[in-house]
């Protein structure tokens, strides 16, 4: 069981190694997520295994409560056969009793160890969902700087155009659309004098025809 949990560890080291020497992919949250993935996967598919190791440990301590009960029931059997003298019976019943005493021996140093093993993985198993969970938390902390960096970016795009790039010429900040309106207004008001001038002149050229009209009579 310890070196099953070494392959494991392994494994996740060389999976995740490889996945970080890939050049292509740089942006931090996207590897994060990758890592996250394959971390969740590797956790997975260990609680499989150790979920199976204890399917496997409840075997070996249902043989060894049968073994135990036949160890018991050869050992009754032996007194009774050394009571009625019969050899062949003594004989039978001492080597079975023997046989199940050495198979409980056997089985209890296995589920012994086997126990041990198994507290171990659980222990690191449990270490792994953590580390999961603070990769999430991780996970979250770094989305939201992003999103803080993004919002950053765009509002100083607009209140600071000279500092990006401005695209076709759109007004990016509030003081060149006020700037932008200024001109307008002053356009107007001049085009509205200019407006004014002609039609004072024009009522000056009516009366003046009509003075002269006036005179001519």
């Amino acid at each position: 069981m310890a070196n099953l949990w070494q392959r494991l560890k392994y494994t996740v080291e060389a999976d995740l190694n490889e996945m970080f020497d890939k050049k292509e992919d740089k942006n931090p949250i996207k590897m994060l997520n990758q890592y996250i993935r394959e971390a969740e996967k590797q956790t997975e598919e260990t609680g499989k295994l150790l979920e199976r190791q204890g399917t496997l440990q409840h075997k070996l301590e249902k043989e060894l409560a049968d073994t135990n009960e036949m160890k018991n029931k050869r050992s009754m059997q032996l007194d009774l056969a050394n009571k009625s003298g019969e050899q062949d019976l003594i004989a039978f019943a001492q080597q079975e009793f023997e046989a199940y005493s050495q198979r409980s021996i056997v089985l209890q140093d296995s589920i012994d160890k086997s126990t041990e093993e198994l507290i171990g993985l659980e222990r690191k198993y449990e270490e792994m969902k953590h580390k999961i969970k603070d990769m999430k938390v991780r996970q979250l902390q770094l989305m939201g700087k992003e999103n803080v960096v993004r919002a950053h970016n765009q509002m100083n795009q607009f209140l600071q155009p000279e500092s990006s790039n401005k695209i076709n010429g759109r007004l990016e900040t509030f003081e060149a659309m006020e700037s932008y309106i200024d001109h307008l207004g002053q356009k107007i008001d001049s085009q509205h004098e200019i407006t004014s001038m002609e039609e004072r002149l024009a009522r000056l050229e009516a009366n003046n025809s009509k003075n002269e009209a006036t005179q001519s009579i």
